[in-house]
């Protein structure tokens, strides 16, 4: 199983034949510097926290030229299917989908989601995090955009991820002492992978602050925009 962190909050994950993009904000994004074609090559599914630009980011192209199922709340299937996406997935907070090799599980996240068409602002459904449950190998929760909140208590005891991605940039998330705090607190991660940072002016550059406030405890890893993480 590979984990690859594309830059702000998108990563790729490898499961055997399954490969999952997560909220893929590619050609947008000033950081990234590959080829979108590459990191998305062979995709089969699309997972998306929620609405904004910078998470939905190349989803449509992706999905168009892959096939590749996308799975979000129900707000932006809709959307996306009125794009021309097909294959799509919907799901919602407390839900879980079954995928084969792996599941999708939806939780709560605190922020917004939404886009603007046309001068027109879209309503895209309740942001969420997501769980990544693979038949075999370490599960992750990707947070999404949130703040801290209490029940991430339940998220721990319902869904046990080992996996953290945890965004620590501040401003439109967790800064660094709040988002270090959650994970202390609430998880028992073996290992934690920061992330939407550095992308914009206005947020953390890096994710300095935040390792320093875990102290070591637990791992963290901050890979270079297209690392490659063997899980």
């Amino acid at each position: 199983m590979n984990l690859i962190w594309l830059g702000h909050s998108a990563f790729r994950i490898e499961i055997g034949g399954s490969v999952i993009l997560i909220d893929p904000f590619l050609s947008g994004n000033p950081k990234f510097t590959g080829d979108v074609a590459q990191a998305s090559a062979g995709a089969t599914h699309i997972v998306l926290t929620h609405g904004h630009d910078d998470h939905i980011g190349d989803t449509v192209a992706i999905a168009k030229s892959t096939g590749a199922q996308v799975i979000s709340n129900f707000e932006i299937c809709m959307y996306l299917a009125g794009q021309g996406i097909e294959n799509i997935n919907p799901g919602n907070t407390g839900g879980t989908i079954d995928c084969g090799a792996f599941a999708v599980s939806f939780t709560q996240a605190l922020h917004s989601s939404g886009t603007i068409v046309n001068g027109q602002y879209i309503y895209l459904g309740n942001p969420m995090g997501i769980v990544v449950t693979p038949k075999t190998g370490p599960s992750l929760y990707h947070m999404g955009d949130t703040d801290i909140f209490s029940d991430m208590a339940l998220i721990a005891e319902l869904h046990r991820p080992q996996i953290g991605l945890v965004p620590v940039g501040d401003r439109f998330t967790m800064g660094a002492k709040t988002a270090a705090l959650a994970v202390k607190r609430y998880f028992n991660f073996e290992m934690v992978v920061p992330c939407h940072y550095g992308t914009f002016d206005m947020i953390a550059p890096d994710p300095s602050e935040f390792i320093a406030a875990l102290g070591g405890t637990p791992k963290v890893v901050a890979p270079q925009i297209g690392e490659t993480l063997a899980l």
